[in-house]
């Protein structure tokens, strides 16, 4: 396998749900499925985490990540931008390692449905079409084209987006999809150089609603724990 680093980004201030890396999700922090799906891909020689808490350091280090630096305040912050954030963990990771990483993949520790072979899968993809850099993201419930409105600032209610001739079903519209932000894939050049999500060469790799939740709040983990106890109960 090419040489691949695994990011974990976790930082203790949270506004959703208090703590929520570190939460208890049916037996476990939050943190450690997606650092047990990282480590059971076999992708990965080194799954690195980004942190500014000692708490989510410790928990994640005995689920088997490595922590090697703790994140500044100033990427700590609520302004910091995710981008810049995981950028800064590829920089420190090569430079404690002393190589560089041929890939980068991000796995979001906010969302533990993922599968690992969402994660095997995702970058086979990405390598076979040769793509810059790589997002995931789940078929839209709604469209932009049909069901999705707007409001200027005059008050006006418009739809998102507008095609020639209308959409009077559903199905007819353009595909569209959710972002569900689980997994995140770049070259080397691409995280160190380029300072938008979306390129000319963007790859999306499309997962299952069941596969897609992102917590965010007090009931996204509610529901996602549910779906966990359902799934071992089987």
């Amino acid at each position: 396998m090419k040489n691949v680093l695994c990011t974990i980004c976790a930082r203790g201030g949270s506004k959703g749900v208090k703590n929520k890396n570190i939460k208890v999700l049916n037996a476990k922090p939050l943190i450690a499925y997606t650092i047990e799906q990282a480590k059971a891909s076999g992708l990965f020689e080194h799954v690195v985490i980004s942190t500014d808490s000692d708490e989510i350091a410790e928990i994640a280090k005995k689920y088997g990540a490595e922590v090697f630096f703790k994140r500044s305040a100033e990427m700590a912050s609520d302004t910091a931008g995710k981008l810049d954030v995981i950028r800064d963990a590829f920089v420190r990771s090569e430079e404690h390692y002393g190589k560089s990483f041929e890939y980068l993949i991000d796995l979001d520790a906010t969302a533990p449905l993922r599968s690992v072979e969402d994660i095997v899968n995702s970058l086979k993809q990405f390598i076979e079409n040769d793509n810059e850099n790589l997002i995931t993201a789940m078929p839209s419930r709604r469209s932009p084209y049909f069901n999705l409105v707007e409001v200027d600032k005059n008050g006006k209610v418009e739809l998102s987006k507008k095609l020639e001739s209308s959409v009077v079903r559903r199905q007819d519209a353009p595909k569209s999809y959710d972002m569900n932000a689980s997994i995140y894939i770049w070259k080397r050049d691409t995280i160190l150089n380029e300072k938008s999500l979306f390129l000319e060469k963007t790859g999306l790799y499309v997962m299952p609603e069941e596969r897609s939740i992102d917590i965010d709040n007090e009931l996204d983990f509610e529901f996602v724990e549910f779906l966990m106890r359902k799934q071992d109960a089987r």
